[in-house]
């Protein structure tokens, strides 16, 4: 009996061996073939020309990145200014490697990162990317609360706060660098937190486009439950908006006092002719000290007149280059001309102040 179940034993091992085999093909080795290629590299992050932005005058970078090869993977290299800051020689993947390194130290100015992939033949490659960290915008004037230079971006400089867009608007060459280009129910809104104060100046550059005839400049103004649609409540906040003809567009300020508006139009005075084609520096100020609201044209009073506070109640948007959302019932909507060097302040600029900021922009 002993030897029976010897040979049982022994059968049902064989019949085990055998059924393992049978449909599962045996792991064999393959040869890895010959390293024909040298290394793929994608730089993710950062790309070239890309401009860092932020309040802090050194700030973190994550730098991304993607390999591959058509063998395996030795080593990767990160150099930043010449100067290798991190390296990886352990790959989970040998063929692919997605690698990000976390860089605390990054400084104002221009760098290079420089990053190169080495295969087990040692065959390498190597890309690079220049990039720039701005340095911080500090308050250029005294009480400025806000600055957009559009150079390229919606970016409010002090905040460090992009605006928000509506439409698809644009850049074109402007007074100092670039300027936004208005674009049909194109504009911008932001937040208007800060921004109020009983003092309140804004400044900025304008080419003038007569297309549409008649548009929103700068609102900051409250809601219409009366007409959602087509808003025109004038009581708190202001308007700031031209209308006209392709040879003549009038600039108009409208404030609410919370209980009334006033209207400050220089008529003639303020009025520029867009066929012209040139720049021209605005500036209104809004003033409870004084009791005045004045607009300027390149520095000279086009209009000025009594006024006693503004009230800012429900006014928390400010609108860039149209009445809308707030200013639209008078169909005071997009702009498509041209602004450049935007600035508030507050405080009543004086007129030596206005000056100084447009001839430093010249």
């Amino acid at each position: 009996m002993k030897s029976l179940k010897y040979f049982f034993i022994s059968m049902l091992a064989i019949v085990f061996a055998t059924s393992c085999n049978e449909g599962i093909d045996p792991i064999t080795p393959i040869a890895p073939g010959t390293d024909a290629s040298a290394p793929a590299l994608t730089i993710k992050y950062p790309l070239e020309g890309t401009l860092i932005r932020v309040k802090e005058d050194v700030t973190p970078i994550n730098f991304q990145l993607e390999a591959e090869d058509d063998i395996e993977i030795k080593s990767i290299s990160l150099k930043l200014d010449g100067t290798e800051i991190t390296s990886f020689n352990d790959f989970k993947d040998y063929r692919r490697a997605i690698k990000e390194y976390l860089y605390n130290n990054l400084t104002n100015g221009s760098h290079t990162l420089a990053i190169t992939v080495t295969d087990l033949s040692g065959k390498s490659t190597t890309k690079s990317v220049n990039f720039e960290k701005i340095a911080p915008y500090k308050a250029k004037y005294a009480n400025e609360t806000f600055y957009m230079p559009f150079d390229g971006d919606y970016m409010e400089l002090l905040s460090i706060t992009n605006a928000t867009k509506v439409g698809n608007p644009g850049f074109s060459e402007g007074k100092v660098g670039k300027a936004y280009a208005g674009a049909t129910d194109a504009y911008l809104t932001f937040p208007t937190a800060g921004l109020q104060s009983p003092e309140f100046s804004a400044v900025f550059w304008m080419k003038v486009n007569a297309v549409p005839d008649r548009a929103g400049i700068l609102v900051m103004g409250p809601v219409d439950p009366a007409a959602p649609n087509a808003m025109n409540n004038r009581k708190n906040g202001f308007r700031f908006f031209r209308e006209g003809s392709a040879t003549k567009q009038t600039f108009k300020l409208n404030v609410g006092n919370g209980t009334t508006d006033a209207w400050f139009d220089g008529g003639t005075a303020a009025s520029i002719d867009p066929a012209a084609g040139q720049w021209v520096h605005m500036a209104f100020t809004i003033s409870k000290s004084k009791s005045e609201c004045v607009v300027y044209f390149n520095g000279q009073v086009v209009k000025q007149g009594s006024y006693t506070e503004i009230n800012w109640a429900g006014c928390d948007i400010l609108s860039i280059m149209s009445g809308a959302p707030r200013f639209s019932g008078w169909n005071h909507k997009s702009d498509n001309s041209l602004m450049d060097e935007l600035r508030l302040f507050n405080k009543a600029l004086t007129p030596a102040e206005i000056q100084t900021i447009m001839n430093a922009e010249k």
